[in-house]
Protein backbone atom coordinates (compact mmCIF):
# COMPACT_ATOMS: atom_id res chain seq x y z
CA UNK A 1 0.00 0.00 0.00
CA UNK A 2 1.37 3.20 -1.05
CA UNK A 3 1.81 6.09 1.41
CA UNK A 4 -0.88 7.85 0.01
CA UNK A 5 -3.45 4.87 0.25
CA UNK A 6 -2.05 4.27 3.57
CA UNK A 7 -3.19 7.92 4.93
CA UNK A 8 -6.74 8.28 3.69
CA UNK A 9 -7.49 4.94 5.41
CA UNK A 10 -6.37 6.11 8.81
CA UNK A 11 -8.28 9.29 8.65
CA UNK A 12 -11.76 7.07 7.71
CA UNK A 13 -11.13 4.92 10.47
CA UNK A 14 -10.39 8.17 12.25
CA UNK A 15 -13.43 10.02 11.35
CA UNK A 16 -15.42 6.40 11.93
CA UNK A 17 -13.51 6.31 15.37
CA UNK A 18 -14.68 9.68 16.04
CA UNK A 19 -18.38 9.67 14.92
CA UNK A 20 -18.86 6.73 17.32
CA UNK A 21 -17.38 8.47 20.63
CA UNK A 22 -19.86 11.75 19.56
CA UNK A 23 -22.90 9.60 19.60
CA UNK A 24 -22.07 7.83 22.47
CA UNK A 25 -21.68 10.90 24.01
CA UNK A 26 -25.10 11.87 23.32
CA UNK A 27 -26.80 9.28 23.80
CA UNK A 28 -25.71 8.62 27.78
CA UNK A 29 -27.86 9.29 30.43
CA UNK A 30 -31.88 8.44 30.79
CA UNK A 31 -33.10 8.48 27.25
CA UNK A 32 -36.59 10.49 28.36
CA UNK A 33 -34.39 13.77 29.34
CA UNK A 34 -35.00 13.83 33.38
CA UNK A 35 -32.42 14.58 35.49
CA UNK A 36 -29.85 12.49 36.37
CA UNK A 37 -30.02 10.24 39.66
CA UNK A 38 -26.32 11.71 40.87
CA UNK A 39 -27.65 15.13 40.38
CA UNK A 40 -31.01 14.55 41.43
CA UNK A 41 -30.15 13.56 44.78
CA UNK A 42 -27.80 16.12 45.27
CA UNK A 43 -31.11 18.12 45.09
CA UNK A 44 -33.08 16.76 47.35
CA UNK A 45 -30.37 16.74 50.27
CA UNK A 46 -29.89 20.50 49.53
CA UNK A 47 -33.90 20.63 49.78
CA UNK A 48 -33.61 19.10 53.25
CA UNK A 49 -31.10 20.59 54.73
CA UNK A 50 -32.77 23.90 53.92
CA UNK A 51 -35.46 22.39 55.41
CA UNK A 52 -34.13 21.97 58.53
CA UNK A 53 -32.83 25.54 59.03
CA UNK A 54 -36.14 27.34 58.87
CA UNK A 55 -38.05 27.36 62.09
CA UNK A 56 -41.34 25.96 63.13
CA UNK A 57 -42.29 28.81 65.34
CA UNK A 58 -45.29 29.90 63.62
CA UNK A 59 -45.99 33.94 64.39
CA UNK A 60 -49.27 35.73 64.30
CA UNK A 61 -50.66 39.06 64.82
CA UNK A 62 -53.79 40.20 65.37
CA UNK A 63 -55.28 42.24 63.37
CA UNK A 64 -53.83 40.82 59.87
CA UNK A 65 -50.88 43.58 58.45
CA UNK A 66 -53.05 46.88 56.85
CA UNK A 67 -55.95 46.84 58.89
CA UNK A 68 -58.32 49.51 59.62
CA UNK A 69 -60.72 50.43 62.00
CA UNK A 70 -59.09 47.90 64.50
CA UNK A 71 -60.52 47.32 68.14
CA UNK A 72 -58.18 49.69 70.53
CA UNK A 73 -59.11 47.05 73.31
CA UNK A 74 -58.82 43.81 71.31
CA UNK A 75 -55.72 44.15 68.63
CA UNK A 76 -52.28 44.20 69.17
CA UNK A 77 -52.17 40.56 70.22
CA UNK A 78 -49.29 38.22 69.32
CA UNK A 79 -49.33 34.38 69.58
CA UNK A 80 -47.24 31.77 68.58
CA UNK A 81 -47.27 28.35 68.09
CA UNK A 82 -44.11 25.29 67.57
CA UNK A 83 -42.50 27.88 70.11
CA UNK A 84 -41.98 30.69 72.25
CA UNK A 85 -41.56 34.68 71.96
CA UNK A 86 -38.35 36.04 72.43
CA UNK A 87 -38.97 39.55 71.84
CA UNK A 88 -41.97 42.17 70.63
CA UNK A 89 -41.75 45.68 70.32
CA UNK A 90 -45.24 48.22 69.18
CA UNK A 91 -44.34 51.74 68.22
CA UNK A 92 -46.83 54.41 66.73
CA UNK A 93 -46.03 55.38 63.36
CA UNK A 94 -44.18 58.00 64.49
CA UNK A 95 -42.00 56.32 66.72
CA UNK A 96 -43.25 56.34 70.08
CA UNK A 97 -42.68 53.09 71.79
CA UNK A 98 -46.05 51.01 73.64
CA UNK A 99 -45.54 48.83 76.51
CA UNK A 100 -46.40 45.64 76.85
CA UNK A 101 -46.07 42.16 78.46
CA UNK A 102 -44.72 38.21 76.75
CA UNK A 103 -47.24 35.68 78.42
CA UNK A 104 -45.33 33.63 81.32
CA UNK A 105 -45.52 30.61 78.72
CA UNK A 106 -43.99 32.79 76.12
CA UNK A 107 -46.99 31.89 74.00
CA UNK A 108 -48.61 35.41 74.04
CA UNK A 109 -47.98 39.43 73.81
CA UNK A 110 -50.22 41.84 74.39
CA UNK A 111 -49.80 45.95 75.39
CA UNK A 112 -50.38 46.87 78.51
CA UNK A 113 -52.50 50.13 78.18
CA UNK A 114 -55.47 50.44 76.13
CA UNK A 115 -54.51 52.06 72.55
CA UNK A 116 -55.64 55.36 71.13
CA UNK A 117 -58.36 56.01 68.64
CA UNK A 118 -57.10 56.94 65.02
CA UNK A 119 -53.54 56.11 65.50
CA UNK A 120 -51.36 53.77 63.14
CA UNK A 121 -49.39 51.09 65.12
CA UNK A 122 -46.60 48.91 64.23
CA UNK A 123 -45.57 45.79 65.88
CA UNK A 124 -42.09 43.61 65.60
CA UNK A 125 -42.34 40.35 66.88
CA UNK A 126 -39.43 37.39 66.94
CA UNK A 127 -39.51 33.76 68.32
CA UNK A 128 -37.49 30.67 68.10
CA UNK A 129 -38.54 27.01 68.27
CA UNK A 130 -37.59 23.82 69.77
CA UNK A 131 -34.36 23.77 68.09
CA UNK A 132 -33.64 27.09 68.73
CA UNK A 133 -34.54 28.82 64.94
CA UNK A 134 -35.74 31.88 64.59
CA UNK A 135 -38.45 32.99 63.04
CA UNK A 136 -39.68 36.63 62.48
CA UNK A 137 -43.08 38.37 61.80
CA UNK A 138 -43.95 41.85 61.12
CA UNK A 139 -47.55 43.74 60.91
CA UNK A 140 -48.69 47.33 60.70
CA UNK A 141 -52.61 48.76 61.61
CA UNK A 142 -54.61 51.73 62.33
CA UNK A 143 -57.03 52.03 64.76
CA UNK A 144 -60.84 53.11 64.65
CA UNK A 145 -61.15 56.67 64.03
CA UNK A 146 -63.58 59.00 66.54
CA UNK A 147 -65.56 59.32 63.41
CA UNK A 148 -66.56 55.91 63.28
CA UNK A 149 -66.57 55.08 66.71
CA UNK A 150 -68.79 55.47 69.36
CA UNK A 151 -68.19 56.14 73.04
CA UNK A 152 -70.55 56.51 76.47
CA UNK A 153 -69.61 58.78 78.95
CA UNK A 154 -71.15 57.53 82.26
CA UNK A 155 -71.77 58.11 86.05
CA UNK A 156 -71.19 57.34 88.79
CA UNK A 157 -67.23 56.53 89.14
CA UNK A 158 -66.10 53.24 89.78
CA UNK A 159 -65.44 52.76 93.02
CA UNK A 160 -67.20 55.53 94.00
CA UNK A 161 -70.05 55.29 96.95
CA UNK A 162 -73.36 57.18 96.18
CA UNK A 163 -77.00 57.75 97.63
CA UNK A 164 -80.01 55.52 97.19
CA UNK A 165 -81.50 57.54 93.93
CA UNK A 166 -78.29 57.54 91.75
CA UNK A 167 -78.95 55.96 88.34
CA UNK A 168 -76.69 54.93 86.05
CA UNK A 169 -76.87 57.41 83.59
CA UNK A 170 -74.92 57.26 80.40
CA UNK A 171 -74.37 59.93 77.36
CA UNK A 172 -73.38 58.61 73.93
CA UNK A 173 -71.13 61.25 72.20
CA UNK A 174 -73.02 59.82 69.12
CA UNK A 175 -76.73 59.23 68.47
CA UNK A 176 -77.25 55.79 68.77
CA UNK A 177 -80.27 54.18 65.81
CA UNK A 178 -79.49 50.65 66.96
CA UNK A 179 -80.38 51.11 70.40
CA UNK A 180 -81.35 47.43 71.21
CA UNK A 181 -77.91 46.20 70.14
CA UNK A 182 -76.38 48.30 72.06
CA UNK A 183 -78.61 48.43 75.08
CA UNK A 184 -77.76 44.02 74.89
CA UNK A 185 -74.09 44.88 75.50
CA UNK A 186 -74.60 47.13 78.66
CA UNK A 187 -75.37 44.90 82.04
CA UNK A 188 -76.35 46.86 84.79
CA UNK A 189 -76.93 44.37 88.43
CA UNK A 190 -77.30 44.79 91.83
CA UNK A 191 -76.05 42.75 94.74
CA UNK A 192 -79.63 43.13 96.00
CA UNK A 193 -80.99 41.14 93.51
CA UNK A 194 -83.17 44.30 92.36
CA UNK A 195 -84.57 43.99 89.01
CA UNK A 196 -83.00 46.82 86.88
CA UNK A 197 -83.94 48.04 83.61
CA UNK A 198 -82.47 51.05 80.56
CA UNK A 199 -84.45 53.57 79.80
CA UNK A 200 -83.72 55.77 76.91
CA UNK A 201 -84.59 59.21 77.41
CA UNK A 202 -83.65 60.22 73.82
CA UNK A 203 -80.80 58.92 70.81
CA UNK A 204 -78.10 59.62 73.21
CA UNK A 205 -78.62 59.22 76.60
CA UNK A 206 -79.39 55.47 78.14
CA UNK A 207 -80.40 55.46 82.41
CA UNK A 208 -80.39 52.39 84.59
CA UNK A 209 -82.70 52.21 87.46
CA UNK A 210 -84.98 50.08 89.73
CA UNK A 211 -88.33 50.50 90.44
CA UNK A 212 -87.62 51.55 93.69
CA UNK A 213 -84.41 53.42 95.48
CA UNK A 214 -81.60 50.75 95.73
CA UNK A 215 -81.12 49.21 98.99
CA UNK A 216 -78.14 50.80 101.23
CA UNK A 217 -75.10 49.12 101.63
CA UNK A 218 -75.72 46.96 98.05
CA UNK A 219 -73.39 46.46 95.22
CA UNK A 220 -73.97 48.30 91.72
CA UNK A 221 -72.11 46.76 88.79
CA UNK A 222 -72.17 47.73 85.14
CA UNK A 223 -70.63 45.96 82.15
CA UNK A 224 -69.60 48.14 78.83
CA UNK A 225 -69.39 45.38 76.26
CA UNK A 226 -69.61 47.63 72.91
CA UNK A 227 -66.46 47.12 71.96
CA UNK A 228 -67.30 46.38 67.67
CA UNK A 229 -71.20 46.90 68.50
CA UNK A 230 -72.35 48.73 65.68
CA UNK A 231 -74.49 51.92 66.97
CA UNK A 232 -75.31 53.35 64.53
CA UNK A 233 -74.62 52.66 60.43
CA UNK A 234 -70.44 52.57 59.95
CA UNK A 235 -70.29 53.46 63.91
CA UNK A 236 -69.22 51.33 66.19
CA UNK A 237 -67.99 51.06 70.41
CA UNK A 238 -64.86 50.74 71.52
CA UNK A 239 -65.47 50.45 75.63
CA UNK A 240 -65.13 46.81 77.24
CA UNK A 241 -65.07 47.75 80.72
CA UNK A 242 -66.53 46.58 84.05
CA UNK A 243 -66.98 49.60 86.89
CA UNK A 244 -69.29 49.15 90.26
CA UNK A 245 -70.04 51.21 92.86
CA UNK A 246 -71.48 51.15 96.31
CA UNK A 247 -74.73 52.61 97.37
CA UNK A 248 -74.20 54.34 100.86
CA UNK A 249 -76.94 54.34 103.32
CA UNK A 250 -80.55 55.57 102.93
CA UNK A 251 -81.14 59.27 103.26
CA UNK A 252 -84.26 61.15 101.54
CA UNK A 253 -84.79 64.90 102.45
CA UNK A 254 -88.45 66.08 102.12
CA UNK A 255 -89.06 69.69 101.30
CA UNK A 256 -92.17 70.88 101.63
CA UNK A 257 -93.02 74.25 100.79
CA UNK A 258 -96.20 74.87 102.11
CA UNK A 259 -94.77 74.26 105.65
CA UNK A 260 -91.23 75.71 104.67
CA UNK A 261 -89.28 72.95 106.25
CA UNK A 262 -86.92 70.09 105.06
CA UNK A 263 -87.25 66.78 107.06
CA UNK A 264 -84.01 64.65 106.87
CA UNK A 265 -84.66 61.10 107.18
CA UNK A 266 -82.00 58.04 107.18
CA UNK A 267 -82.70 54.70 107.01
CA UNK A 268 -86.43 55.52 107.70
CA UNK A 269 -85.47 57.59 110.98
CA UNK A 270 -85.96 61.61 110.86
CA UNK A 271 -82.61 62.87 112.53
CA UNK A 272 -83.35 66.24 111.49
CA UNK A 273 -85.80 69.14 110.55
CA UNK A 274 -84.22 72.16 109.15
CA UNK A 275 -86.15 75.70 108.02
CA UNK A 276 -86.29 76.19 104.50
CA UNK A 277 -87.12 79.17 102.11
CA UNK A 278 -88.30 77.33 98.73
CA UNK A 279 -89.46 79.85 95.30
CA UNK A 280 -91.19 82.57 95.48
CA UNK A 281 -94.61 83.10 94.12
CA UNK A 282 -93.30 84.51 90.70
CA UNK A 283 -90.51 81.85 90.54
CA UNK A 284 -91.92 78.34 91.91
CA UNK A 285 -89.99 75.62 92.62
CA UNK A 286 -90.02 72.49 90.45
CA UNK A 287 -91.69 69.45 92.55
CA UNK A 288 -90.91 66.19 92.27
CA UNK A 289 -88.08 63.74 93.42
CA UNK A 290 -84.60 65.07 92.65
CA UNK A 291 -81.20 63.75 93.29
CA UNK A 292 -78.48 65.44 93.80
CA UNK A 293 -76.08 65.11 91.28
CA UNK A 294 -72.96 67.88 91.73
CA UNK A 295 -71.87 69.47 95.18
CA UNK A 296 -70.16 72.92 95.62
CA UNK A 297 -68.46 74.26 98.96
CA UNK A 298 -68.56 77.21 97.00
CA UNK A 299 -70.04 78.39 93.58
CA UNK A 300 -71.08 81.28 91.50
CA UNK A 301 -75.00 82.01 90.39
CA UNK A 302 -76.10 84.00 87.91
CA UNK A 303 -79.54 84.66 87.01
CA UNK A 304 -78.71 85.57 83.31
CA UNK A 305 -77.77 81.58 83.44
CA UNK A 306 -80.87 80.31 83.57
CA UNK A 307 -82.96 83.52 81.78
CA UNK A 308 -83.33 85.93 84.59
CA UNK A 309 -83.05 89.23 83.84
CA UNK A 310 -83.89 92.89 84.82
CA UNK A 311 -86.56 93.05 82.01
CA UNK A 312 -88.31 90.23 82.33
CA UNK A 313 -89.49 91.44 85.76
CA UNK A 314 -88.18 88.45 87.77
CA UNK A 315 -84.79 90.24 88.47
CA UNK A 316 -81.07 89.63 87.30
CA UNK A 317 -79.11 88.42 90.03
CA UNK A 318 -74.91 87.55 90.26
CA UNK A 319 -73.84 85.43 93.57
CA UNK A 320 -69.76 84.72 92.81
CA UNK A 321 -69.80 82.98 96.30
CA UNK A 322 -73.18 81.00 97.26
CA UNK A 323 -72.39 78.55 99.84
CA UNK A 324 -72.93 74.68 100.17
CA UNK A 325 -74.67 74.20 97.10
CA UNK A 326 -75.97 71.01 95.53
CA UNK A 327 -77.36 70.64 92.01
CA UNK A 328 -81.09 68.95 91.77
CA UNK A 329 -81.24 70.13 88.29
CA UNK A 330 -79.53 70.63 85.01
CA UNK A 331 -82.03 73.82 84.59
CA UNK A 332 -80.35 75.37 87.50
CA UNK A 333 -82.10 74.15 90.50
CA UNK A 334 -80.39 73.86 93.57
CA UNK A 335 -80.31 73.31 97.29
CA UNK A 336 -78.00 75.58 98.74
CA UNK A 337 -77.00 78.28 101.07
CA UNK A 338 -77.76 81.76 101.78
CA UNK A 339 -76.03 84.10 103.92
CA UNK A 340 -77.74 87.25 102.18
CA UNK A 341 -81.36 86.83 103.06
CA UNK A 342 -82.60 87.96 106.71
CA UNK A 343 -82.25 84.82 109.31
CA UNK A 344 -86.07 85.67 109.38
CA UNK A 345 -87.47 84.25 106.16
CA UNK A 346 -86.15 80.68 106.59
CA UNK A 347 -89.11 79.01 108.44
CA UNK A 348 -91.42 81.77 107.32
CA UNK A 349 -91.21 83.03 103.65
CA UNK A 350 -90.82 81.71 100.39
CA UNK A 351 -88.47 84.32 98.26
CA UNK A 352 -85.54 82.58 95.65
CA UNK A 353 -85.66 82.63 92.51
CA UNK A 354 -86.62 78.66 92.36
CA UNK A 355 -83.76 77.28 94.53
CA UNK A 356 -84.29 75.81 97.88
CA UNK A 357 -82.56 78.09 100.69
CA UNK A 358 -81.06 77.38 103.87
CA UNK A 359 -79.70 79.66 106.79
CA UNK A 360 -75.82 79.83 106.19
CA UNK A 361 -72.91 82.24 106.50
CA UNK A 362 -70.52 83.74 104.18
CA UNK A 363 -67.16 82.12 103.09
CA UNK A 364 -68.78 78.56 104.07
CA UNK A 365 -66.76 77.90 106.91
CA UNK A 366 -69.45 77.85 109.88
CA UNK A 367 -70.18 74.39 110.36
CA UNK A 368 -72.65 75.53 112.82
CA UNK A 369 -75.24 76.55 109.78
CA UNK A 370 -78.38 74.39 108.78
CA UNK A 371 -76.52 75.15 105.19
CA UNK A 372 -73.17 73.71 106.57
CA UNK A 373 -75.06 70.69 108.20
CA UNK A 374 -76.72 69.40 104.96
CA UNK A 375 -74.37 70.17 102.64
CA UNK A 376 -71.50 67.57 105.00
CA UNK A 377 -74.22 64.97 105.61
CA UNK A 378 -75.32 64.58 102.31
CA UNK A 379 -73.82 62.74 98.91
CA UNK A 380 -74.32 62.33 95.67
CA UNK A 381 -77.31 60.45 94.90
CA UNK A 382 -78.82 61.53 97.35
CA UNK A 383 -82.50 61.81 97.20
CA UNK A 384 -84.25 64.95 97.79
CA UNK A 385 -88.17 65.39 97.41
CA UNK A 386 -90.13 68.79 96.64
CA UNK A 387 -93.49 69.26 97.44
CA UNK A 388 -96.42 71.75 97.54
CA UNK A 389 -94.56 74.35 95.39
CA UNK A 390 -97.20 74.82 93.03
CA UNK A 391 -95.20 74.50 90.39
CA UNK A 392 -95.30 71.07 87.54
CA UNK A 393 -93.34 68.10 88.00
CA UNK A 394 -89.68 68.34 87.23
CA UNK A 395 -88.80 66.41 83.64
CA UNK A 396 -87.38 63.26 84.39
CA UNK A 397 -84.28 63.88 82.30
CA UNK A 398 -83.74 66.94 83.98
CA UNK A 399 -81.17 65.83 86.15
CA UNK A 400 -81.03 62.47 87.21
CA UNK A 401 -84.99 62.56 87.69
CA UNK A 402 -85.80 59.63 86.20
CA UNK A 403 -87.40 58.43 89.49
CA UNK A 404 -90.86 60.95 88.36
CA UNK A 405 -91.58 58.18 85.96
CA UNK A 406 -93.65 55.49 86.80
CA UNK A 407 -92.08 52.13 86.91
CA UNK A 408 -94.25 51.16 83.44
CA UNK A 409 -93.76 54.29 81.99
CA UNK A 410 -90.18 53.56 82.79
CA UNK A 411 -89.58 50.45 81.69
CA UNK A 412 -91.84 51.19 78.06
CA UNK A 413 -88.46 53.34 77.41
CA UNK A 414 -86.22 50.08 77.16
CA UNK A 415 -84.94 49.04 73.96
CA UNK A 416 -84.34 45.27 75.37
Amino acid sequence: MTDGKRRKGLMAASALLGGVLVLTACSSGDSDGATPSGIKKSQEQADEAAAKKTSEADIKIAPKDGSDNASINNAAKVTVSKGTLTDVTMKTADGTAVAGQISADKKSWKPTAQLQRATTYKIAAAAKDSDGRAAHENAQFTTVSPANSFIGNFTPEDGSTVGVGMPVSINFDKAITNKSDVQSHITVTSSSGQEVVGHWFNSQRLDFRPEDYWQGGSTVTMKLDLDGVEGANGVTGVQQKTVSFKIGRNQVSTVDAKTKTMTVTRDGKTIKTIPISAGSPENKTYQGQMVISEKFKETRMNGASVGFTDDDGKGEYDIKDVPHAMRLSNSGTFIHGNYWGAKSIFGSANTSHGCVGLADAKGANDSSTPGAWFYDNSMIGDVVVVKNTGDKTVAPDNGLNGWNLSWADWKAGSAS
